[in-house]
């Protein structure tokens, strides 16, 4: 055998995730070859549905309670985030913990305190498809020209791939462009998910509280409906340059797991082995980001318990 003289968990690693020419053509070939048949097609569409249907709906709860300038939102979303990851990581056995894919959590989590100006300013369907636009942009130029390390992924059909990408940034050109009306929700839909009436009825504010929570109302409400329009898109586009460059740090671990001279050699081609350190990214940078909002707020954030559990 080939790699006879490799310790035994190098062997354990190749066995697992196949021989070193098989990996050496994952990352050469736009399409692995032992992805073929119509089962892992299948899956992929399926997979690519339940995703769209969830990121399409995550911040709906959003739109019905109040967050403020959404920092504290911001904050409590990235924790549960990290949960789910943690229980990821627990179900697929604490696989090696990678720390340059925190920087990836990083990026995302950076993206991610924008989305309530932007909810605020634009809407949450022009929002997503702008962000999402500009998401998948950066992600395909970063994979395709090999930027940030990354291995140049080649297409059976660059022809067809350039009017792909055309057609989605024309897109995106063209939702700037559209008409977006700010109209006051009604009183019942204003109103918190969760709401305790006689825990206020024995607690009425103070004049002090009363003050702050009208000082909680967020800095986009002072704009104008043209500086909304240019300050939504403007963040918008941002969140998905970041969102669309957060996965960088993974796939180059991946492209340099084949390489002896790196660090990385030996490293998962799983993407789930990198869930955990990737969100671990995320809550640590949205922590830091929160405790110098409180700090700027001099120990008096906007926190909103009815944000919580939406």
């Amino acid at each position: 055998m080939r790699f006879r003289n490799r310790p035994k968990q190098f062997q354990q690693q190749i066995l697992q995730n196949g021989t070193m020419e098989e990996r050496f053509t994952y990352t050469k070939k736009a399409i692995p070859h032992n992805v073929t048949g119509t089962v892992p097609l299948v899956k992929g569409f399926v997979s690519t549905a339940v995703a769209v249907i969830c990121f399409g709906s995550n911040f709906v709860p959003v739109k019905k309670i109040d967050t403020g300038d959404g920092l504290f939102f911001q904050w409590i979303f990235c924790t549960a985030v990290w949960v789910v990851s943690l229980v990821v990581h627990l179900i697929q056995q604490c696989p090696q913990f990678w720390p340059l894919t925190m920087l990836g959590g990083f990026l995302w989590a950076t993206g991610n305190i924008t989305v309530i100006p932007i909810l605020k300013t634009v809407g949450l369907g022009m929002g997503v498809l702008i962000w999402a636009t500009f998401s998948l942009l950066m992600g395909w130029a970063s994979s395709r020209f090999g930027w940030f390390g990354l291995d140049v992924q080649k297409v059976p059909s660059p022809i067809l791939n350039y009017i792909g990408t055309a057609l989605a940034g024309l897109s995106a050109g063209i939702l700037i462009f559209v008409k977006t009306e700010s109209k006051e929700l009604p009183p019942e839909e204003k109103s918190p998910l969760i709401e305790d009436k006689e825990m206020e009825a024995l607690q009425p504010l103070s004049l002090e509280e009363t003050s702050t929570k009208r000082g909680d109302a967020c800095w986009t409400d002072n704009l104008n409906p043209l500086q909304k329009k240019l300050v939504g898109c403007s963040l918008a586009m941002c969140a998905g340059l970041l969102y669309g460059s957060s996965f960088v740090p993974v796939l180059y671990i991946k492209n340099h797991a084949e390489r002896n001279e790196t660090e990385f050699f030996g490293a998962s081609q799983f993407d789930m082995d990198y869930v955990f350190a990737y969100c671990s990214g995320i809550i640590l940078t949205s922590t830091i980001y929160f405790l110098i909002y409180c700090a700027v707020k001099k120990n008096k954030p906007s926190v909103y318990s009815t944000a919580i559990l939406p």
